[in-house]
C-alpha cells in the first residue's frame, strides 16, 4: 500500500508541473504571436510555432500520463502504459510539420527580406527564454521518468535554445540593420528542433515497432541464459518493451539431459540473471525438456556434448 501511495503521489506530481507548464506556455505562445506580428520578426513566429508545439506536446503528456496510469483490463492486459509512447511519437511529427513550415516561410524572406524591429524583437524573446527556464526547471525532476515526460522536457529546452537564437538575431539586426538575419535565426531554430526530436521519433518508433530497447543486444542476453549449467540452448527469443523503461523478455528455454534438474530452480536463476544484468523484470520463460515444440526452421546453435546439437 506504501508503494501504491508513493507511486500515486509521484502521478500527481507530473500532472501537476505539465499542468503548470502548459499554462505558462500557452499564456506566452500568445505574447510571442503578437509579438511576432507588431515586430514583424518572422524568428518570434518561429519560437512562437514551436510553442505551439510545446502546448500540444504538453497537452499530449498530460493526457497520456492520465491514460496510462489506469490498470490493466480484460481487454488491455499490458495496461495503457504505451498511450505515452504513442504521444511522444506524435510530439515529434508536430514538431517535424511545424519546422516544414518555418523553413517555407523562411526562404521566402530570405529572398525578399522585410523590416524587423529588432528592440520589440529582443524584448519578447528575452521573455521567452525566462519562461523556458522557468518551464525547464519546473520538469527537469521528472524528465528520466518516462519517454513522454523526456519530449516534454526535450521541447522546452530546445524552446530556449531557440530564443537564445532570437536574442542573437534581434541583437545583430539592432548593430547592423540586416533584416535578413531574422529568417536565419528561424531556419536555426528549425534545424534545432530537428536535432532534438529525432531521438525521441526514433525512440519511440523502435518501441512501437517492438524493437530491441537500445543498450540491450540480444546475442548477449542469449549467451547470458546459455551459460546456466542446466541449459541446453534457447529459441523464439524476444525482447521488446511495453514503455520506455520496461523491457520484457520471452523464450523457449531447452533443459540439458541430466538427472536431477530442478525446473523451478532453473527458472528462478534465469529471472535473476535477467533482472541483473539486464535490467529486465518482466520475463517469460517456457522451460522445456526436449526439442518436440522446436521448429525444424530454425536451425540455433546448441550446446556441445548433449542430444541437443544432433537435433534437426
Amino acid at each position: 500500500m506504501h508503494g501504491h501511495d508513493h507511486a500515486e503521489k509521484h502521478l500527481l506530481d507530473s500532472q501537476n508541473r505539465i499542468a503548470i507548464a502548459f499554462l505558462i506556455t500557452t499564456l506566452f505562445m500568445v505574447a510571442e504571436v503578437i509579438g511576432g506580428i507588431v515586430f514583424n520578426s518572422l524568428a518570434l513566429l518561429a519560437d512562437a510555432g514551436h510553442m505551439v508545439s510545446d502546448i500540444t506536446a504538453l497537452a499530449l503528456s498530460w493526457v497520456a500520463i492520465r491514460i496510462g496510469g489506469r490498470v490493466p483490463t480484460d481487454r488491455h492486459t499490458f495496461g495503457f502504459k504505451r498511450s505515452e509512447i504513442l504521444a511522444a511519437w506524435l510530439n515529434g511529427l508536430v514538431l517535424w510539420l511545424i519546422v516544414a513550415l518555418i523553413f517555407f516561410e523562411a526562404g521566402h524572406r530570405l529572398f525578399n527580406p522585410e523590416p524587423v524591429r529588432g528592440m520589440g524583437m529582443l524584448i519578447v524573446a528575452g521573455l521567452g527564454l525566462g519562461v523556458n527556464l522557468l518551464m525547464a526547471w519546473l520538469l527537469f525532476k521528472n524528465r528520466r521518468e518516462s519517454l513522454n515526460m523526456k519530449a516534454a522536457f526535450i521541447h522546452v529546452v530546445s524552446d530556449a535554445l531557440g530564443s537564445v537564437g532570437a536574442i542573437l538575431g534581434a541583437l545583430i539586426i539592432l548593430a547592423t540593420g540586416l533584416f535578413w538575419v531574422d529568417p536565419l535565426v528561424s531556419i536555426f531554430i528549425g534545424l534545432l528542433i530537428l536535432y532534438s526530436s529525432w531521438g525521441l521519433i526514433k525512440e519511440s518508433t523502435q518501441i512501437l515497432m517492438e524493437g530491441v530497447p537500445s543498450g540491450l543486444e540480444i546475442t548477449e542476453i542469449e549467451r547470458a541464459v546459455l551459460q546456466h549449467d542446466c541449459v541446453c540452448c534457447i529459441y523464439d527469443l524476444h525482447v521488446w518493451s511495453i514503455a520506455g523503461e520496461r523491457p520484457a523478455f520471452s523464450a523457449h528455454v531447452v533443459l540439458a539431459e541430466a538427472e536431477g534438474i530442478d525446473r523451478n530452480r532453473v527458472l528462478m536463476d534465469l529471472s535473476n540473471t535477467l533482472k541483473s544484468k539486464f535490467n529486465i523484470e518482466h520475463s517469460t520463460i517456457q522451460i522445456e525438456t526436449g526439442h518436440e515444440m522446436r521448429p525444424e526452421a530454425e536451425c540455433l546453435s546448441c550446446r556441445p556434448g548433449t542430444s541437443c546439437a544432433t537435433f534437426h
